[in-house]
């Protein structure tokens, strides 16, 4: 019998992971991560960041199967007791701890050597990312500010399909949905003048994957 409370004393292997269940995946990530055990967090976050990335009929099965519900933006942000303050917006602030919250696309996360990574905000030059400049680029700048100086924040992971060449915070084809279940518990960190979240195996001075 797998004992998912003691990952320590499991050897896990990613192919041993990818033959759980979603919400047993989930509850080893937790367990591993209140022990400390680096190495089975990031394992957990590449299982369930692939099937994440299942599109179609596929990710519609997956998703059917596990029983995944996807919710509304603002729906998802509420179960972590945030209020968003705007449509557009794609962060907040839990007044309960001061816990910055994002929603972020699963699709542009990077993964390299057991290392998770997502491009939060990046200055708008020469034109390149105009969202970042309107209020709700904005109010993602002043979230990864204060997550920064926190040095830790929660994110969601969001369903949908960009169009080719943009920003998918500022204008998607379709937004899907937000899967509440999965809480990524991420580190916010500047890297010139970009904000990134990166999670996973600790890091000792790794940088962001561009």
């Amino acid at each position: 019998m797998i004992n998912l409370l003691r990952p320590h004393a499991e050897r896990w292997t990613i192919e041993r992971i990818a033959k759980l269940g979603r919400s047993e995946v989930t509850q080893l990530r937790d367990n591993a991560a209140g022990l400390g055990n680096a190495q089975v967090v990031a394992l957990c976050d590449q299982v369930l960041l692939k099937a994440a990335k299942d599109s179609g009929g596929e990710m519609a099965r997956r998703l059917k199967a596990s029983g995944v519900r996807l919710v509304t933006r603002r729906n998802a942000f509420e179960t972590r007791g945030v209020t968003l303050h705007e449509l557009s917006s794609w962060g907040g602030v839990r007044s309960s701890d001061g816990t910055v919250v994002l929603s972020i696309w699963k699709d542009a996360i990077q993964s390299d050597t057991g290392i998770c990574a997502y491009l939060l905000w990046a200055p708008n030059k020469e034109g390149s990312r105009p969202w970042s400049d309107k209020p709700a680029g904005q109010e993602r700048l002043e979230h990864c500010r204060q997550a920064c100086e926190r040095g830790s924040a929660e994110a969601l992971l969001v369903y949908g399909e960009p169009f080719e060449g943009r920003i998918p915070e500022d204008k998607a084809k379709t937004i899907s949905g937000v899967d509440a279940a999965i809480v990524l518990h991420v580190e916010v960190v500047l890297r010139g003048r970009e904000y990134w979240a990166v999670w996973g195996r600790r890091r000792t001075g790794t940088a962001a994957p561009h």
